[in-house]
């Protein structure tokens, strides 16, 4: 069973990085596609970015590309979001999300963490 963790959020000026971690307490996503979903105030949750199983390139929005990396570190069952050059617009809770099979930009994950904040500001 997959079991979500996100730490990482807190509050940062624009320009600046943080990073957020996913961990899997259930040690079983290391064959799953992992995504990074936000969520701002009054705003549908949207797609940030992805990785396959594999260990394909990741898939970025076009807001964040050139600006957040997704890596995974299965070994330790963690997902990493690196954002950097963060913008207020990039202000929002920060979902891990996991399924099997191929990356979907989509909502349509399985597994949800409950969510970090992020706050960018200016």
């Amino acid at each position: 069973q997959v079991q979500l963790v996100e730490t990482g959020g807190g509050l940062v000026q624009a320009g600046g990085s943080l990073r957020l971690s996913c961990v899997d307490f259930g040690r079983t996503f290391s064959t799953y596609s992992v995504s990074w979903f936000r969520q701002a105030p009054g705003k549908e949750r949207e797609f940030v970015a992805a990785i396959k199983w594999n260990f394909e390139d990741g898939v970025y929005a076009d807001s964040v590309k050139g600006r957040f990396t997704i890596s995974r570190d299965d070994a330790k069952n963690m997902v990493y979001l690196q954002m950097n050059s963060l913008k207020p617009e990039d202000t929002a809770v920060y979902y891990c999300a996991a399924r099997a099979g191929r990356v979907l930009t989509t909502s349509r994950y399985d597994y949800w963490g409950q969510g970090t904040q992020v706050t960018v500001s200016s």
